[in-house]
């Protein structure tokens, strides 16, 4: 929870709440770690893309065997489906109007030349030998 209040101060820790997705505990078999695998989840579903790549271990937390674990894992997944949905909603939004396959075939086209220019760039320094 602390590290959904600190945002984007939180995202270098990402990493180590992610390695908190298989933590246990356990005491005459009974699993203690299950509020900290929530928890992990929890903060992961609040961090948008710094998150994304610990989503994996967030969904294996969807096979957990305490419900808990399993509730918290699917409502962070939900949130980064949600988000990316907008996302996509105002992707698409902003090219109301406009050629978007124009618009894709310009952005191609931009990255043709630069690929070209680097290329010539290593091609003449490669002859100067």
């Amino acid at each position: 929870e602390a590290l959904g209040k600190h945002g984007e101060a939180a995202v270098p820790h990402l990493a180590a709440v992610a390695n908190c997705l298989s933590y246990r505990w356990e005491i005459n078999g009974t699993d203690y770690g299950t509020s900290v695998r929530a928890a992990a989840c929890e903060a992961l579903g609040k961090h948008g893309e710094a998150a994304e790549p610990h989503l994996g271990g967030v969904a294996q937390r969807l096979q957990d065997e305490n419900e808990d674990v399993r509730k918290a894992a699917y409502k962070a997944l939900k949130s980064h489906i949600e988000a990316r949905g907008q996302a996509v909603a105002a992707a698409v939004e902003a090219t109301k109007g406009e050629d978007v396959c124009g618009l894709a075939h310009k952005v191609l086209d931009e990255i043709g030349q630069a690929q070209a220019a680097d290329q010539g760039r290593a091609m003449s320094g490669a002859a100067v030998v």
